[in-house]
Formats: C-alpha cells, structure tokens, sequence
C-alpha cells in the first residue's frame, strides 16, 4: 500500500481509516521500539527488588505477579514494534505477536492491582476483585482471540473500563497512603491515550504514548515499593 508523505516527511505518514492500521515511518519505528526496550531491564531489577524486600509468602507471590505483568508489558510491546519494524515475509507472525501485544495489556493491568488488593486491608467487595480483575483479564484475552483489530474502539473501552473499574475498590483502602501516586499513575495513562489515538496526526504519537505508559507504570511501582514493600510502611495484610 502507498502511503504519501506529510509535510513532516520522515517523522510521519498520513493518517488512515480507523479500519485500518497505520504504518509508522522509519524513524517513527525505531522509536516505538527503543522507548519500550529501554525499560524491559529496569521492570527486570525493579520487579527483583521487591522479591528480596519481600517479608512473607504472599509479598513474595504479589512481587512474581506483578513483575511478570509489568517486564512482560514492556518485552512483548518491543517484541511486537521489532517485528513490525522488520517484518518483510513475516505477516503472520506479526499479527501473532500484536495478539499476545494487546494480552499483555491485559495481564499487566491485573498484575497492577494484585499488590493492592492482597496486600491492603479493603473494603467488602475487594475479595471479589481479586480474582475478577484476572476473570477480566481473561474474557479481554477471549476477545482479542475472536475479534482482534476488528472493533477497535470497543477494545479500547474494554481497556479503559478494566482499569478504572478495580479502582473503586482501592478507594475503600483503609490507609490511604500511596492513594494519590496511584491516581498522578492513573492521570499519566489517561492523559497518553490522547496519543494513543493520534497516529497520523502527531509526528511519534505512538512513541510518547510509550512514554506516558512508562511514567504511569513507573510512578505505580514507585507506589507499591514504598507503600507496600518499604520495611516500616506499615501496611496491614488483608485477612484470608
């Protein structure tokens, strides 16, 4: 397919039909991969940390939870834009690495939460969210499955309301410290969504939703290290 140029060349191409995927420029390619990889170590040693702070079995399961969730969101996003970068003849497995691309999304969303809601004294309802945040993780993952890149804005819906939902039941969180990192997180992924959806618009718009991503995914961590992992916060695990 041709794509023609916009006055910003190199930097970008034209923006397409929503039923279609748009085809990132050379230099746009080579940003979507290096601001995802240069974090795939750092979530590696982050994640690692919180293991050896861990002071019993179930910190030490939430820290395994959430640093799969967190280096995988990070290594299959890379994984993904290098293929689609350098993909030639390999079609097929770029849309079989795009699949397992927008999972991860998924997983890595209820991995964030595992911490809080193990990890925290709730209210009611948080024993049911522990494991309806993995139930929606996976009813996303049957949905990519079925109807992957065919409806789009409903995937996005489905994203945005699998994140806010479990919200609510941080909100009953007893002790409220660490409430206001995980709400600048949560503004950190919303305000990215702008670019998310701006591809042909903004010259490297996916690439600063990359970096949105990782200020929101960074200021999360900051907020399960300190709140939840720092010897002295004085977190109350919830009763099982």
């Amino acid at each position: 397919m041709d794509f023609k140029k916009t006055k910003y060349g190199r930097f970008m191409n034209n923006r397409v039909p929503s039923d279609k995927r748009y085809q990132p420029t050379e230099y746009e390619h080579a940003a979507n991969c290096a601001t995802h990889a240069v974090w795939i170590i750092p979530s590696i040693l982050g994640s690692s940390f919180l293991y050896f702070l861990s002071d019993d079995h179930w910190e030490t399961i939430m820290a395994w939870i959430y640093g799969f969730g967190l280096s995988g969101l990070f290594t299959t996003s890379t994984v993904f834009h290098t293929v689609s970068w350098k993909k030639s003849h390999l079609r097929t497995v770029e849309q079989r690495v795009h699949m397992c691309d927008r999972i991860a999304i998924y997983f890595f969303i209820a991995a964030s939460y595992a911490p809080w809601l193990n990890l925290r004294e709730l209210g009611p309802w948080a024993w049911h969210m522990r494991w309806m945040v993995w139930i929606m993780a996976c009813v996303g993952t049957l949905y990519i499955f079925l109807f992957h890149e065919r409806y789009k804005i409903i995937e996005f819906i489905f994203y945005t309301a699998m994140a806010a939902v479990p919200a609510l039941v941080i909100l009953s969180m007893h002790d409220r410290d660490g409430l206001f990192e995980l709400a600048i997180g949560g503004a950190f992924y919303s305000l990215g969504t702008v670019f998310f959806k701006s591809d042909g618009l903004i010259p490297f718009a996916h690439a600063i939703w990359h970096l949105f991503v990782a200020m929101g995914a960074g200021t999360h961590y900051y907020a399960i290290w300190r709140y939840l992992y720092t010897p002295g916060s004085g977190q109350v695990k919830t009763s099982r």
